[in-house]
């Protein structure tokens, strides 16, 4: 089952390093990564993408809490939440394809960020899901060249899920 794992994480040197490294060392495997600032500058929030049964997730979340750059971890699999990715393209369409690719992205929130020699650069923000509909959808239409995606952020419905943990 795919997992996202929330991770707020101290803003150290080699934080990252070591979080990734506990992945690579057990042979997890990592289908997206984020991290940012918060709006606390000592942290980061790392959201990251794994696929595992509860009990592999449980696992990961026991070790990842091991780390002592890791201040918080939530699994937003289980948790009421908002899920959104970035997805750029560069597709090459025909001209004469291009007001139905234009209503194509309107129906799915996109939009066309401009056309230079007969590429199309566009930009879509949605969940994991929709994105491959879109990339599915949009074959039909175009050649798709290339896909530069940002991987998934979450955040909790409702109250922040991480205020106790900074409170600590």
């Amino acid at each position: 089952m795919r997992h996202i794992i929330s991770i707020l994480l101290e803003n150290q040197a080699g934080a990252l390093s070591r979080v990734a490294s506990l992945f690579s060392s057990r042979g997890y495997n990592i289908e997206s990564l984020n991290v940012a600032p918060t709006n606390d500058a000592a942290v980061s929030r790392l959201t990251l993408v794994t696929v595992g049964s509860h009990d592999v997730i449980d696992q990961i979340s026991n070790q990842l809490g091991k780390l002592v750059d890791v201040v918080s971890i939530v699994d937003m699999t289980g948790v009421d939440h908002i899920e959104r990715e970035l997805a750029l393209f560069k597709v090459r369409v025909p001209e004469n394809a291009r007001a139905e690719l234009a209503a194509m992205l309107q129906e799915f929130g996109g939009h066309v960020l401009g056309y230079d020699e007969g590429h199309g650069t566009l930009e879509l923000v949605g969940n994991g899901p929709e994105i491959h509909r879109f990339m599915k959808d949009v074959a039909v239409l175009a050649e798709i060249e290339s896909v530069a995606r940002s991987g998934a952020m979450a955040v909790a419905k409702g109250s922040p899920i991480f205020d106790a943990a900074l409170s600590d």
